[in-house]
């Protein structure tokens, strides 16, 4: 039982030792986005296809992100996109004519 005890407590040490290396060869920053790099929003496209605005310095990187392969779309100044929200309902409207017209063609 004691020989048990002794063993659990070394497994638990090991691992605290582990993290804290991790942490002090980090940086200190721990596991967080505290870094250059930081993730504005995404988009799902799909079941594994998605589009990332990405925050690097003073640049947003939109990045393609498909299984096996990351690709860059586009690069803009940090702060030039403005969500009006007018895209949304330009798209709702588009999707209801498309919808009208498969019900009176079908």
């Amino acid at each position: 039982m004691l020989q048990t005890v002794l063993g659990l407590a070394v497994v638990i040490g090991v691992l605290f030792l582990a993290a804290y290396l991790l942490r002090k060869l980090n940086g200190g920053r721990g596991f967080g986005s505290h870094g250059p790099l930081r993730v504005v929003g995404g988009l799902m496209l799909g079941a594994r296809e998605r589009i990332v605005l990405v925050e690097v310095g003073d640049t947003w990187l939109i990045v393609g992100l498909v299984p096996g392969q990351i690709r860059t779309l586009h690069t803009l100044p940090k702060g030039e996109l403005k969500a009006t929200g007018e895209g949304d309902r330009l798209f709702a409207q588009w999707l209801k004519q498309i919808v009208e017209r498969k019900s009176e063609g079908g």
